[in-house]
């Protein structure tokens, strides 16, 4: 059975708050319908990339779209597309320093102030790792950590979560070798596990309902005692990246 829920009751984050000591006894209060409370072995905490930026001190200056252009431009390593808006303003869609494709390259203007915007997280990977050892600390319990941002994705319509870093989780499903029911060898099925929990956890929070973390349960047989590679391994290395170039040589 996998269940989720989205507890209500975190506070604003700011800069230099510890983002475990927060949500502990936030955590601590959601009940299951086994009747147990707050968090176990096996969980996996999924948090939004947003309120970690916060506690990381990401706000910067965005006074004007010239200034929220540069801010973009700082954190762009290659163009992908680029589509003129009917406001006059230019939609970019870009790799960005941690080497995911997003637009805007993730630099985010809601839900923070006015004249500001919010970068990604320096590295998610790295804050769901820290975020992981205060839970365990708090709690004596060592759940899997998501760090989350919405994307798109190439020929289809929506957003969707994915796991942008992680700790503790396996973040990929290999089922090459395997055989379907039909006995065919699988030589190509890598399941994306850790963004395929982070779409699940969106659909209990989001920044509407403003609730930014939530606790997936029944998915213990992917969380690992050790950290593991986070969500870095997930990104597509140049080599294997069709959408790059459009074509792809032998």
């Amino acid at each position: 059975m996998l269940l989720a829920q989205a507890p209500d009751g975190v506070p604003t984050i700011t800069r230099g708050d510890d983002l475990a000591a927060i949500l502990v006894p936030v955590l601590e209060r959601m009940s299951w319908p086994d009747g147990s409370t707050g968090l176990a072995d096996g969980d996996v905490v999924v948090v939004s990339s947003k309120i970690v930026s916060k506690a990381e001190g990401r706000l910067v200056a965005a006074r004007d779209e010239a200034e929220r252009d540069s801010v973009i431009e700082g954190e762009t390593v290659r163009v992908v597309a680029e589509r003129a808006r009917p406001d006059g303003t230019t939609l970019r869609i870009v790799e960005n320093k941690l080497g995911l494709v997003m637009a805007a390259a993730g630099v985010d203007n809601s839900d923070v102030p006015q004249g500001t915007a919010l970068l990604l997280p320096e590295d998610p990977d790295a804050s769901a790792r820290r975020l992981r050892r205060g839970l365990h600390a708090r709690t004596g319990v060592r759940p899997a950590v998501l760090v989350t941002d919405t994307a798109g994705r190439p020929w289809r319509r929506g957003v969707v979560d994915m796991a942008i870093g992680a700790a503790g989780v396996d973040v990929l499903s290999d089922m090459r070798g395997s055989t379907d029911a039909y006995g065919r060898e699988l030589r190509t099925t890598v399941i994306g596990v850790a963004d395929e929990i982070a779409s699940a956890a969106e659909l209990v929070k989001g920044k509407v309902s403003g609730r930014p973390v939530a606790v997936v349960r029944g998915m213990g047989h992917l969380v690992t005692p050790d950290d593991g590679e986070g969500a870095a391994s997930l990104i597509r290395p140049p080599e294997e990246d069709m959408f790059r170039h459009g074509v792809a040589d032998d």
